[in-house]
């Protein structure tokens, strides 16, 4: 039987070698964690708020192309598209702007959950056609969107430097 006994900095050694325990976080981590946290939270209650409006404004009937889902999901990445090009090329943006748009308010917005489901309900629906098209459009859409706006903004960006 192997020896059981461990010396004292042993016992204290934490299991994964790149987390030191005993390191404290210092208060002004601590409360920039929290504003941040606020700020994505507030963020995407505004973005999820928004998106649950548009989906009872404009709901989609069982069975049908669910247009107002790929229409919040390409709206969103276009937005996106727009906001990143803003923030790392337009101007220099408040440190907290960046986690309140994209993460938190388009993140809230953007529902590529909804998507998942959506897909889901459209085969057990027996619309097989349908969630292939939908499955298919979505990706393609956001990626279009994110890369015709990102590019439509630096484009925008540099004319009005010039």
């Amino acid at each position: 039987m192997p020896d059981q006994q461990h010396t004292d900095s042993e016992a204290n050694m934490p299991i994964d070698a790149d987390v030191d325990l005993h390191q404290t976080k210092s208060n002004r981590h601590r409360a920039d964690t929290i504003t941040m946290l606020v700020t994505i939270s507030i963020g995407g209650a505004i973005g999820a708020g928004a998106r649950y409006i548009i989906g009872i404004t404009w709901p989609t009937s069982a069975g049908a192309f669910p247009i107002s889902t790929l229409t919040i999901n390409i709206l969103g990445c276009a937005l996106i598209g727009i906001l990143m090009v803003l923030i790392t090329e337009g101007w220099n943006a408040h440190r907290l702007l960046r986690p309140f748009l994209g993460t938190g308010i388009l993140g809230g917005f953007t529902t590529f959950s909804t998507y998942t489901v959506d897909v889901q309900q459209l085969v057990i629906g027996a619309h097989a056609n349908t969630a292939l098209l939908y499955l298919a459009l979505t990706p393609i859409g956001a990626l279009i969107a994110v890369w015709v706006s990102a590019t439509t903004t630096r484009r925008l960006i540099n004319w009005r430097i010039q």
